[in-house]
């Protein structure tokens, strides 16, 4: 009855507003599972509102003087984007213990964002294909994304003339399609099974990537979507790559190659003139570099030269923070006093639990599938190598009671879970981008390696070495 009650105050407050006179739109919806008492809307970067959920963990807000386009909800960390058009009344129900694979939009205004959110669903499965498509030679790959692509514009032809859709909808609809295409170009090279990156790019056809010609490398509108952000990164890492081959003896290992990292943020400086798109991609690749290099000298270079062309103080900020803390991570230093809870609730030091060789390890609510892959991983490693006492450590900075119910929800999960007990502060402090390292310390609590990875080839000679620390 009150979920009844709940729609019908939608419909009444919608019920004499006809789309080319509305200037609002209502969206509402229910939390199942839920992190936060509260749902963030944003429209692009700003914050709209802060909008708190009743007893009966459900919402409900008007959106006036609505500027058509995406509009993005926040719930404890876990983020979502819809499609807002003046009229629009759109509801919906998710459950955060699975998030996107959950979430269905009721209402006016529902079909189309489903339509997005379905599409976004099986671009994600679609890119486990694409990636063993790569392994085909270049002319019989292209044939084959070729089918791929034509396969979506035929089905959102039919949705089109289904469903009279907007120029709006249509517009994005189509950038996803294309975007998608274009991304799974951009990454043959890398993912190809060959190492030698500059055979590679050597062999590919005549006008192979003659698309770049009217990609639009500074689109306000699609600056913040998904499909737009990742095929940029993915763009700026293959045309980085076709001038670096070019003037490196040594085209391997470029992850960590400072001059092909600098190839990047020089590609971007000439193409990128948008300072919104141009500072975050600057952000994502001097962080990325930072999270995988040693070397730093080649950090203060790479750190310069983002500092010369962003223009993003908290950005730049952050950087140089981030940097800081690596070095504080370095081999021989001690490990930092950082406070962590206990699932009876305890607050101790993660010093005060190292007594022998050590392995800190980190996940997240947000990345389910690594939480998994994580805690499997060291149950393998647990049984080979006992005389290693392995640390997990929850990083989330809400609901401390979702926490509590993944670990006794989880039988068989080693005994040493833990929750950062200042999450924002302590994530800064032990560096932890990306998610997947790992902190190895010896019993001394002096770092032996602030930045490993425990599913790359070569960690458990690394935990031999630890354990002849």
């Amino acid at each position: 009855m009150k979920l009844y009650i709940y729609i019908v105050c939608v419909v009444f407050t919608l019920i004499s507003c006809e789309t080319d006179s509305c200037k609002y739109a209502v969206i509402g919806g229910e939390i199942i599972n839920k992190n936060t008492n509260y749902v963030v809307l944003f429209n692009s970067e700003e914050v709209i509102d802060t909008i708190n959920l009743d007893g009966n963990n459900r919402f409900l807000y008007k959106i006036e003087n609505l500027t058509p386009g995406f509009y993005t909800f926040r719930h404890g960390g876990e983020i979502q984007m819809l499609l807002l058009e003046p009229g629009d009344s759109i509801m919906f129900r998710l459950n955060t213990f699975d998030f996107d694979e959950s979430l269905v939009y009721t209402g006016k205004g529902a079909k189309k964002n489903n339509y997005l959110i379905n599409d976004f669903l099986q671009s994600e499965k679609e890119e486990k294909q694409v990636f063993k498509l790569c392994q085909l030679e270049p002319v019989a790959f292209e044939k084959q994304i070729d089918s791929i692509r034509s396969r979506k514009n035929q089905k959102l032809k039919k949705y089109q003339k289904k469903h009279n859709t907007s120029a709006l909808f249509n517009k994005i609809a189509q950038a996803n399609i294309d975007y998608d295409y274009y991304t799974s170009k951009e990454v043959y090279p890398f993912v190809h099974y060959g190492r030698n990156k500059k055979k590679i790019i050597e062999t590919l056809p005549d006008g192979f990537y003659d698309f770049r010609k009217t990609v639009d490398y500074n689109n306000d509108f699609l600056k913040n979507y998904f499909n737009y952000t990742s095929f940029l990164k993915r763009s700026f890492n293959n045309i980085a790559l076709e001038t670096h081959v070019k003037h490196s003896k040594t085209p391997y290992g470029i992850w960590t190659n400072c001059c092909y990292n600098l190839d990047k943020m020089k590609a971007i400086d000439s193409l990128v003139h948008n300072a919104d798109i141009k500072n975050d991609l600057l952000f994502h690749y001097g962080m990325t570099f930072l999270s995988k290099n040693k070397n730093i000298e080649d950090n203060d270079k790479v750190i310069k030269y983002l500092l010369s062309k962003s223009t993003n103080k908290k950005n730049n900020d952050r950087i140089v923070s981030y940097n800081q803390s690596i070095n504080k991570l370095k081999p021989g230093e001690l490990f930092p006093d950082v406070d962590v809870r206990t699932i009876k609730n305890d607050i101790v030091s993660i010093n005060d639990l190292i007594s022998k060789p050590t392995v800190v390890y980190f996940w997240s609510h947000l990345y389910k599938g690594y939480f998994e892959d994580s805690h499997k991983r060291v149950s393998e490693l647990t049984i080979k190598y006992p005389e290693v006492e392995f640390i997990s450590i929850n990083i989330d900075d809400y609901s401390i009671e979702r926490w509590v119910s993944t670990i006794q929800s989880k039988s068989q999960l080693p005994l040493n879970e833990y929750i950062l007990e200042t999450p924002i502060q302590s994530k800064q402090q032990l560096a932890i981008y990306p998610l997947n390292k790992a902190i190895l310390i010896d019993k001394e609590h002096k770092i032996v390696n602030g930045h490993a990875n425990m599913f790359v080839n070569g960690f458990e000679e690394e935990l031999l070495g630890l354990l002849n620390h």
